[in-house]
């Protein structure tokens, strides 16, 4: 019988049905760094969201065989140490559908001007206006002939560039940041950066991707464009960002991530009072559809692994 221990369940507010294998299920609403040795005492697979499971958990879990990852992002386990002691990490992918939408939310809220608008109703300008309408600057911006840069080429990147084809948009496909050679139907990372009206970043946190978009490349952008990150937010350096924001060299950004999350030691961008920039607190992938079909897919991917046909493997 396999014991099973979820470690951070209070994150997944959604049903999930029992594994079709005889075992035992423990869930924890959250753990702390110092609890995960002692919770996974004696179990064969563990079940994290966001719980790191390091090389010092792992040394002293012998019985552990699986961690199945309720996420897509795997940064928080030491995979070194998973393949050093033979245990197996799957993730799940391709299951929310709500990340796009969100992206898209955050580019027609910055490209309409709607956060200065609802300030405008709030304030009580438009019930003292003599006219019919009041308008504030900087003027909105259509999506239709505007071209969009993908970083991310993945399900999501593609799912937003089909989006961002049925608004008119031009889409390209940026090459990796510092890539040698420039694969076909993909445009130079800086090339991207130079034409887009609209930058959004998708991809996953890596030591090559951390710290893509600096000051540097923000400089690259054109003055009117908008960056969208949706990726993880060690992607950006924040303060450079948040200079850009002030400055004018972009004319806003719309995230739903940080660099520290929750950001209890603060972020630049987070000091900024602003309507060209938005930040939600990592929420993009939450739905009621999407969390369903993550549920399901983290109890796939045990009964695939127990039952002897793995699936979404990543070591």
């Amino acid at each position: 019988m396999h014991r099973i221990v979820f470690l951070d369940r209070g994150g997944l507010e959604v049903p999930l049905r029992p594994p079709c294998f005889p075992h035992h299920w423990q869930d924890y609403a959250d753990t702390k760094p110092e609890e995960v040795a002692s919770r996974l005492a004696g179990a064969t697979i563990a079940v994290t969201d966001q719980v790191a499971i390091t090389a010092e958990h792992l040394a002293e879990l012998p019985q552990l065989r699986l961690i199945a990852v309720a996420a897509t992002g795997v940064n928080h386990i030491d995979l070194d140490a998973c393949r050093h002691q033979g245990v197996s990490v799957v993730n799940v992918r391709n299951w929310s559908v709500s990340v796009p939408e969100h992206v898209f939310a955050l580019i027609l809220a910055l490209r309409r001007n709607l956060i200065a608008y609802h300030e405008v109703i709030q304030g009580g300008a438009w019930q003292r206006s003599e006219g019919y309408l009041v308008q504030v600057e900087p003027m909105p911006r259509s999506l239709s002939g505007a071209t969009l840069g993908v970083v991310g080429v993945g399900n999501l990147g593609s799912a937003v560039s089909a989006l961002a084809e049925a608004f008119g948009m031009e889409v390209l496909c940026a090459e990796r940041k510092g890539a040698p050679e420039v694969r076909a139907g993909r445009t130079a990372f800086e090339e991207v950066l130079a034409k887009s009206d609209v930058l959004v970043l998708l991809c996953p946190l890596t030591e090559e991707s951390r710290g893509m978009i600096g000051a540097a490349e923000l400089a690259l952008m054109p003055h009117h464009a908008i960056l969208v990150n949706c990726g993880r937010g060690g992607l950006v350096d924040e303060a450079a960002l948040a200079k850009a924001l002030e400055s004018g060299a972009i004319a806003g950004a719309g995230l739903d991530v940080l660099t520290q999350e929750p950001p209890r030691d603060g972020s630049p961008l987070l000091d900024l009072k602003q309507p060209n920039l938005i930040v939600t607190p990592h929420v993009a992938w939450i739905s009621d559809r999407s969390l369903a079909t993550l549920a399901e897919q983290v109890i796939l991917n045990l009964e695939g692994y127990v039952l002897g046909h793995p699936r979404n493997l990543v070591v």
